[in-house]
């Protein structure tokens, strides 16, 4: 009997579809036994990799820790287990640049088996009484200016993590430009978070987008979110209040923050060639447009985003969104990237909230930035 252990993260979205195809999958493979476990968004996002790749033979990771992976060689990289075909086929079924978020040094170190990005949201039944979904910075403001009248608010989550994305996706970051964030698209885009955060709902500092759109199905006092990474399940519910989602209030293309998941074999597994094929079946087209979006998962396939049923059954979740991912920004994925995200978070909510000058963020931003880029020196 062989044996593959997983680690997902703690939402439906990663685990919903992980297992359900536990019972199919290994009905037709005779001899297999999968077991999947969970760990927090956080540490699906920050933690350490290396600890846990000793105790698991897949694992769904956040791709800015592929430069760390292919330094460290930590994972199975796939191309010795694709075709030329197959590899062609992944290239063009890759929502945005979702596929290419998983390569470093000339080797596929995962595949994307989940796309998202910063994407827009609201709640249908109140943003009708103010006119139609913002286009702009401007649009948003004033419509939060008008539901402030109602008692009611935007929402904005900027809990660390989420604060430094939100800087991500204003700031039009240069990864090898002298500044990775120019001082002066800081202080833009911290002025136009402070101008949002002022008009959002007073709990948006505690907030990462999960804890918003629970909020927002509970409660009916936020109406439109412009920036969060977007979840498909609040969209296909159909046991209570629902929301729908839109592209991000900006005309700029690639302005909006790439996040999503893709899934790895660990380089100790000693189950290589079965957890290949495991991941494969799971990243297939059939399977992503099916089983794994029914069971509460947000595909990484581009196939699945643009397929009608998939569409019907999520209240146009990918469709409403497509163009927005198809632009997104993808975030640095060289050694350390984690190590300076993780060290900046904090700055970034503080600055958004006003306790510290947006100069100030940006002259941490872009001194710790450079340090990241010279191995010999610390981030610390």
């Amino acid at each position: 009997m062989t044996r593959l252990r997983g680690l997902a993260w703690d939402h439906r979205r990663c685990w919903g579809p992980l297992d359900a195809s536990v019972a199919p999958y290994c009905a037709a493979n005779p001899g297999l036994e999968i077991e999947w476990d969970r760990r927090s968004l956080y540490e699906f996002g920050e933690g350490a990799l290396g600890p846990v790749l000793g105790a698991y033979d897949l694992i769904v990771f956040d791709h800015p820790f592929i430069g760390d992976i292919a330094q460290d060689e930590l994972m199975v990289p796939f191309d010795a287990y694709l075709s030329a075909k197959q590899i062609r086929f992944f290239e063009q079924d890759s929502v945005g640049p979702s596929w290419r978020s998983y390569k470093k040094n000339g080797r596929q170190w995962a595949l994307p088996i989940d796309a998202a990005c910063h994407v827009a949201s609201y709640c249908p039944d109140l943003l009708e009484r103010y006119g139609p979904v913002p286009r702009s910075h401007e649009e948003a403001v004033a419509l939060g200016r008008l539901a402030r009248k109602d008692g009611k608010w935007l929402g904005l989550p900027f809990v660390p993590t989420d604060a430094m994305c939100l800087l991500l996706t204003l700031g039009h970051p240069q990864e090898d430009g002298e500044q990775f964030i120019a001082t002066e698209m800081v202080v833009q885009a911290i002025a136009q978070l402070r101008e949002l955060a002022a008009l959002s709902h007073p709990n948006s500092s505690k907030w990462n987008p999960i804890r918003c759109y629970d909020h927002m199905v509970a409660h009916d006092d936020v109406v439109y979110v412009p920036f969060a990474f977007g979840y498909v399940n609040y969209a296909s519910k159909t046991d209570g209040p629902y929301l729908r989602f839109a592209d991000v209030p900006t005309a700029r293309s690639g302005g909006a923050l790439l996040g999503g998941a893709g899934i790895g074999v660990s380089a100790g597994s000693k189950h290589k060639r079965e957890a290949i094929d495991y991941a494969l079946f799971l990243c297939s087209p059939e399977y992503q447009r099916g089983d794994y979006v029914r069971s509460g998962g947000q595909p990484g396939s581009l196939a699945a985003w643009k397929d009608a049923e998939v569409n019907r059954f999520s209240g146009d979740f990918f469709s409403s969104t497509l163009r927005t991912i198809g632009s997104s920004y993808l975030r640095p994925t060289h050694p350390g990237f984690i190590a300076f995200f993780r060290e900046c978070a904090p700055r970034a909510a503080a600055a958004i909230a006003g306790d510290i000058a947006a100069a100030e963020l940006a002259e941490h931003v872009n001194r710790l930035y450079r340090q990241t880029r010279q191995p010999e020196r610390s981030v610390a």
